[in-house]
């Protein structure tokens, strides 16, 4: 049987390439670093989690996690190898990201139906192929799937976050919490009372910004959900504060000496500190699985390096904080997928060539890697001679990938997984948990019959009629 190509080691296609391994079909697999590297990559394993360790909610009656859990019960390895290297992170599934990548690294390496190459490929080749270069497509590659499809890519600016040592985090000040106390206490929270905001925010919103090469300002456009932190400065004084700032169900304990203007040690014994809500707080979110690394929850950022640790160096807490990684911007780049794709993945003009992950104008980690499942699942399946798999749309993973092929063109942004996507219940039910919980149901319940067709034993995955 002919090899199938899957091109791009990132979550899409480390998914795909291993979805095609266990169903019995040899796989080569390109991955161009370390030969070359993408504008926001630093290490050279696969499904590298660049602007965070996070897949978002774990609860299946939210959007994330109802994603996780139908990508378990399909035997995705990328969830798989987050629920084995998982950090504490409140309710969020979160990862330790570099075992996680290098455990996939090798797991992928030491398939014996991979055939694992460290090159660049430049051109789509002939045959089945599953594209999954991710926003970071390099240009040679870009080239050649501009000339397939007669389109120019759409795109978008996104940032990354920066990343403290815990030791150089105050204490005394930034507190442990959850916000409502919801599971585990597993933020770090610094808070701010109204003076200390409204200067951090003046700071932030006049501070001096990388120069965006190659790009005009003006053309430059935002995905919302990854807005850098500065642009959300500039667009009011409250933005943040309703955003990643928010103070809403975070109330530090007493021996912060919050609610005091004097320091904890100053106030007299057996004198009580009134407990208030603070007027801001920064969230600290655990990077790996010793504690030693805090990723700035919703800090992503465009700033000059000198200027984020000049302005993030007065949040209260991180007065001596050191980071290990400061905050980076990149163009993402995506395809009209409305245009030129079906749901099953399947570009309309060559059946032969799939895409998945973020090109296709997915967001999100957890939507790249069910990306990666179907398209691989369905590349074995034209393979081996049979159907393309289209996922219901009463799925979160059928949902996407319907939207994604069937939006309007002339307004098509990314799209993470959502509850606003999926088909009405059919019911009016007010309270959203239940309704939530109601589309979760749903789900999973199609999604048995789907395990029906594909029948999921272990390590091996039949793919049947």
């Amino acid at each position: 049987m002919n090899p199938i190509t899957v091109i791009g080691g990132g979550l899409a296609g480390t998914e795909a390439a291993w979805q095609i391994a266990q169903a019995g079909i040899p796989v080569i697999f390109y991955e161009m670093r370390p030969k070359k590297f993408g504008g926001a990559h630093h290490t050279e394993h696969l499904a590298e989690l660049v602007c965070s360790n996070s897949f978002g909610a774990m609860a299946s009656d939210r959007a994330a996690g109802l994603l996780h859990e139908e990508l378990r019960r399909l035997g995705s390895i990328v969830i798989s190898k987050a629920d084995e290297h998982k950090v504490p992170a409140g309710g969020a599934l979160a990862v330790d990201r570099g075992v996680f990548s290098q455990d996939l690294t090798e797991t992928l390496a030491n398939h014996p139906l991979i055939d694992f190459r460290r090159e660049e490929l430049r051109e789509i080749p002939e045959g089945i192929v599953v594209l999954a270069t991710g926003p970071l497509t390099s240009p040679d590659l870009a080239e050649d799937l501009h000339r397939f499809t007669g389109m120019e890519y759409l795109s978008f600016f996104d940032a990354a976050s920066p990343i403290v040592v815990g030791e150089s985090i105050n204490h005394d000040i930034a507190f442990m919490a959850s916000r409502y106390d919801k599971g585990e206490a597993a933020y770090l929270n610094c808070p701010m009372n109204k003076e200390q905001y409204l200067k951090f925010w003046s700071e932030l919103r006049d501070a001096e910004q990388v120069e965006l090469k190659g790009f005009e300002r003006e053309n430059a456009k935002f995905f919302e959900a990854c807005l850098p932190i500065e642009e959300q400065a500039r667009r009011g004084e409250d933005t943040m504060r309703y955003g990643p700032l928010k103070p809403v169900g975070l109330t530090p304990p007493s021996s912060t000496g919050w609610g005091s203007d004097a320091p904890p040690q100053d106030i007299p014994e057996g004198e009580e500190v009134k407990k208030e809500r603070p007027y801001a707080v920064i969230q600290l979110r655990q990077e790996d699985k010793a504690g030693k690394l805090w990723n700035m929850v919703g800090f992503q950022t465009n700033l000059r390096w000198g200027e984020q640790k000049r302005i993030f160096q007065m949040i209260p807490g991180l007065e001596n904080a050191e980071f290990v990684r400061l905050g980076v911007m990149h163009r993402n780049t995506f395809i009209n997928a409305p245009q030129l794709m079906i749901p099953t993945l399947q570009f309309k003009s060559r059946s032969n060539l799939l895409a998945a992950g973020q090109i296709i104008g997915t967001e999100g980690y957890t939507a790249a890697s069910a990306g990666g499942w179907l398209a691989g699942t369905n590349a074995a399946r034209i393979a081996l001679g049979k159907e393309p798999l289209t996922m219901p749309n009463t799925t979160m993973m059928g949902a996407l990938f319907d939207f994604i092929s069937s939006a309007s063109p002339k307004h098509f942004q990314p799209m993470p997984p959502n509850f606003g996507i999926l088909p009405d219940l059919g019911v009016k039910i007010k309270n959203k948990r239940e309704r939530y919980g109601k589309y979760r149901d749903r789900s999973l319940e199609q999604l048995s019959i789907i395990n029906e067709q594909l029948s999921i034993n272990g390590k091996q995955l039949a793919i049947n009629n």
